[in-house]
This record gives structure tokens, C-alpha cells and sequence, in this order.
């Protein structure tokens, strides 16, 4: 298999984020099947190759029709409104774009693969790039999740429950500030207090996940004011399967990528369901009664082995094989296929309605 490298624009400073840090796992968990770089474009960082510098060192691969393919590397740009410019600097290398948010906007030449990591951005890319090469490989959750996370059943569940002594869970109603509506935070929030729930309102950085999860009885997320505003979409929605994974009641907008998992009423619930009232109303009974709330554990624990490293690690190996094998052949001179334009496409539906418009007139 052809080595891997991960475009990114840094991995320090402003560049840290959620996009960032699945880029960065992913790197590590293909390493255990393919070599693997992170690169660097925009940020030189003395750990990581620069994109401008391999540019400069690297020849263009040249087709070679009867030869034996090369092994030059497959470039997986991801950076939204980035991934047009990266593509056009790497015209003629192997490429593939690992597609989080879906919105940007922008078109896919022709050929380049997609790697969509939910079901909704692959229908995105299936209905705007039907004939480039398509491929599902959700983001993995850290096995931290899987192994602390104290949902019902597991032996962390009942650590905590025999420290706590039977009580309940000290924090009610937990909810992230960032990306959150106003609606959670300046109406829901409040209502729930003056209602005597113990709700604790998180931001800035938290050196252990698992345990604030592991601490809590409901979990609100609510992104979709968040992603209209900026219009794209939730690329996958971590938070509200890092809380399943710890015995949370999850209450979440069902917006992009959300709708991938979070099946209403049975993995999860959502928020902002109607009224103020009804919400109150639900929340305080899942913190009343969490096991008559909480995902059903046959459906969870599917869910939870879907994206759990080891299932990664295959689908990844699966599309890089055929991504490796579909850059061989095109190193060949093989041509990709191209789909008709959507002008084209209206155009020639407009030809075939006039054409049947002139037969029935001569019949």
C-alpha cells in the first residue's frame, strides 16, 4: 500500500480543534497499517513536513502506459474551504478528500475519491460527485469512551456506582457551552435551575472528558443554530456519542449528521421538542428516572462497536486498498469517469420534454 499523508494546516496554536484532532487520530490509527505523515501548509512546525517543501523535492508522477504503477504517496486533504487550493496544488498526485462538513460550496474534480465520515456528507457527495469514487469511514471514538464510559453494565459503571454509595449523579443536566443554541443556554437553562435541577454549564478546556460525562445524568446538545449560521453542516457529532458511552440521557438536535445515529426515542431525544414546557417536562423525568430514558444496550453497543477503533481500522484498510488500486490504474492512463453538469442535466431533461411534446402533436 502507498504511504499516507494527512494534510493539515498546523497542530498547535489556533489550528487545535475537533477537525484537528480527528485528523490527528485518524493519522495514528492508519499507522498501524500504511506509513503515515502528517504535513503541515500554512504553519511550519519543526515535527512535521512542509507542504511547499515535498512540493519542491517530489517530481510530478508521469503516466506510464504498460509500466508498473509507482508508489507515490495518497495526499488526504480535509481543511473545508481549503480543500479547493490544496487540490489545485496537487493536480497529477494521488489524492483524496476526507470530508467532514458538507456546505462549502465547492466542486470535486473529477476522480477524487471521498472519504465521508457520516452517512449524511456521503449523501451530499453521492448527489454533487455521483460518479467519483465514495467511501463511508466514520470518525472512531477514543477507546477511552469505550473502556471509562459508565453506561449501564460495564465494570466502570459499577466502580462508581459502589463509590458513590447508590447516589445519584452529581451533576443533573450537563451542557457544553460551545455550540450550543441560545435557546439551551438563555432560556432552557435557566428554567431548569429554577425548577431545583443541579445543571452545570462547561467551557473552556477539560482535562478529563470521560469523568465529566461519567458525572452526569442528562446531556443537552443543540448544534443546528450553531451550523445554520455558519452554513455547513455537523460533520459527524462526537459529544452526543461520548455521552452515550457513559450512561448519559442524551437530549440532541437531529440536524446533518446527528440524524446519522441518534435514532429519536431510542439512542437519543430531541431537544427543543416543540415547547419550553415539554422540554422541561422530559428533562426533569429523565433525571427522575435516567433507566427508563437511557438507550436501549443492544442498540447502543452497536452503535459503540461501529465507531470503535478496531471497526475503523478495517474500512480504512478496505477504501485505501481500493483508493490505491484505483490510483494505480489511473497512473496507467486509465480516465476517470465524468458526471454531466447539472446545467447539462436540466438541459437535457428540457430536450426530452419538448421531444414528447412533439410527438404527441404528430400523433
Amino acid at each position: 500500500m502507498r504511504p499516507v499523508r494527512f494534510l493539515v494546516p498546523g497542530t498547535t496554536g489556533r489550528f487545535r480543534c475537533g477537525g484537528l484532532l480527528v485528523e490527528l487520530q485518524t493519522a495514528r490509527l492508519l499507522r498501524r497499517i500504511a506509513t503515515v505523515e502528517v504535513v503541515t501548509y500554512r504553519q511550519r512546525e519543526a515535527d512535521h513536513p512542509f507542504l511547499s517543501d515535498l512540493l519542491a523535492a517530489e517530481p510530478l508522477p508521469s503516466p506510464r502506459p504498460g509500466q508498473p504503477p509507482d508508489e507515490a504517496p495518497l495526499w488526504i486533504v480535509s481543511w473545508g474551504f481549503d480543500v479547493p487550493k490544496l487540490l489545485r496544488r496537487l493536480h497529477g498526485r494521488p489524492v483524496a478528500y476526507h470530508a467532514h462538513s458538507s456546505g462549502y460550496g465547492f466542486d470535486l474534480p473529477p476522480g477524487v475519491p471521498v472519504l465521508a465520515v457520516s452517512r449524511n456528507t456521503l449523501g451530499y457527495w453521492g448527489d454533487r460527485a455521483p460518479r467519483n469514487p465514495l467511501f463511508l469511514v466514520p470518525n472512531a471514538l477514543e477507546p477511552q469512551w469505550l473502556v471509562r464510559g459508565a453506561r449501564p453494565g460495564t465494570p466502570a459503571a459499577a466502580a462508581l456506582a459502589a463509590e458513590r454509595d447508590g447516589q445519584r449523579r452529581p451533576i443533573d443536566v450537563l451542557v457544553q457551552q460551545r455550540k450550543n443554541s441560545a435557546y439551551v443556554l438563555e432560556q432552557l437553562v435557566p428554567a431548569l435551575r429554577a425548577r431545583g435541577l443541579r445543571v452545570e454549564v462547561q467551557s473552556g478546556w477539560v482535562e478529563d472528558l470521560v469523568d465529566l460525562f461519567n458525572r452526569a445524568c442528562v446531556v443537552l446538545y443543540d448544534s443546528a443554530d450553531y451550523w445554520r449560521g455558519r452554513g455547513v453542516s455537523e460533520g459527524f457529532g462526537l459529544p452526543p456519542l461520548e455521552a452515550l458511552a457513559c450512561g448519559c440521557v442524551v437530549f440532541s438536535s437531529l440536524n446533518h449528521a446527528l440524524a446519522d445515529t441518534l435514532d429519536p426515542g431510542r439512542l437519543g431525544h430531541q431537544i427543543g421538542c416543540g415547547s419550553l414546557a415539554a422540554d422541561l417536562e422530559r428533562i426533569e423525568a429523565a433525571v427522575a428516572q435516567p433507566d427508563a430514558w437511557r438507550a436501549e444496550p443492544k442498540d447502543l453497543d452497536a452503535v459503540l462497536e461501529a465507531c470503535s477503533e478496531a471497526a475503523l481500522q478495517q474500512r480504512w484498510q478496505t477504501a485505501l486498498q481500493v483508493i490505491d488500486r484505483y490510483w494505480s490504474q489511473r497512473s496507467e492512463g486509465e480516465p476517470a469517469l465524468q458526471a454531466p453538469s447539472p446545467r447539462q442535466l436540466r438541459w437535457r431533461s428540457r430536450r426530452q420534454q419538448l421531444s414528447q411534446r412533439l410527438r404527441l402533436r404528430r400523433s
